[in-house]
């Protein structure tokens, strides 16, 4: 009885050092001895045995699901306690505004959640979770909201990329973003890719329904970029050759807007898509002070006075 007792007392109340930091994935449904068992085999207890023996004896809850990170020593009892508690481990996923469906699926292969393949085929299949408000979207772009996001891998993919949905929906709503909704997040994208300085983002969309008001192209060099990742072949860089892709994201080469959003634009660039400034701007190029900023033109001439600016404060920075 002795040695039963000191057994026990070893089993349970001296601390386990997990063997590198242990991530156990604990299913719904999963019973006491399969989740004895899946701890036990990552090295976070010594006994699947003692664990389920503390678990009759200790039986106020439930065991929760989860998923679960061990990275320092813990008592059976501790790590009982924390799945009784359901104290699960939760992904933290930032989405910075502007990134592309690839971009988001990095992100999500990164922290361990999804291969990006997979995430990816998610985003452009799951058109479900927006066709109410935006029936045209041939995919979930423009409507993955960029925001720090908590996720854990009993979540399904597609679980995750509805949060993001109801993210957007819920900012959506408070800006009284209501009509014309495909329309007005394929013009936000643009204008995200366009100046990360919110005060020029009203500027930066007034150029652009300036420029379809005027059936003029919108040439917006990010349109090309997005043209050419969809068919793999963006190389990092843009060149002039790039312009005459065949796609209807080629703003260069197609008229108005393209089809759909070319990245998932933050509130800023939706407030700016919805409330232009009133302008009569048709041009504008960056600064070349390396600030963000950029110059606007009423004129072709105008623009032509900027660019030659830009490539003369671009070149003394070169130097």
């Amino acid at each position: 009885m002795a040695g039963a007792g000191f057994w026990a007392a070893w089993q349970i109340y001296v601390p386990v050092t997990p063997p590198t930091s242990a991530s156990v994935l604990l299913h719904s449904g999963s019973s006491t001895r399969r989740i004895a068992s899946e701890l036990k085999k990552a090295g976070v207890i010594r006994s699947a045995f003692a664990f389920r023996l503390w678990q009759a004896l200790h039986h106020k809850r439930s065991l929760k699901a989860g998923e679960y990170l061990f990275d320092k020593p813990a008592t059976l009892v501790t790590v009982h306690d924390r799945i009784e508690r359901g104290d699960i481990y939760f992904h933290v996923v930032t989405i910075p505004e502007g990134y592309t469906i690839f971009d988001i699926a990095n992100v999500m292969e990164q922290a361990g959640l999804s291969s990006a393949q997979n995430f990816l085929q998610v985003e452009q299949t799951q058109t479900q979770l927006i066709s109410d408000l935006a029936p045209e979207a041939k995919s979930l772009e423009g409507y993955l909201f960029p925001n720090t996001y908590q996720f854990t891998r009993t979540q399904s993919l597609q679980e995750m990329a509805g949060e993001m949905v109801r993210q957007f929906r819920q900012v959506a709503q408070q800006i009284g973003l209501t009509n014309d909704i495909h329309q007005t997040v394929t013009m936000a994208s643009i204008v995200e890719k366009e100046t990360a300085i919110p005060e020029e983002r009203p500027l930066v969309a007034s150029v652009y329904y300036n420029r379809l008001a005027r059936r003029m192209a919108l040439d917006a060099d990010p349109s090309v970029i997005y043209a050419e990742l969809l068919s793999g072949q963006y190389t990092g860089s843009l060149r002039h050759a790039d312009l005459a892709v065949k796609s209807p994201y080629n703003s260069y080469r197609y008229p108005g807007l393209p089809p759909g959003p070319i990245g998932n634009p933050g509130r800023s660039a939706l407030e700016a898509a919805m409330h232009p400034a009133n302008t009569a701007f048709l041009y504008f190029v960056a600064e070349g002070s390396g600030n963000g900023h950029h110059r606007f033109a009423r004129s072709l001439e105008e623009h032509n006075k900027n660019v030659s600016a830009y490539r003369r404060a671009f070149a003394r920075s070169e130097r």
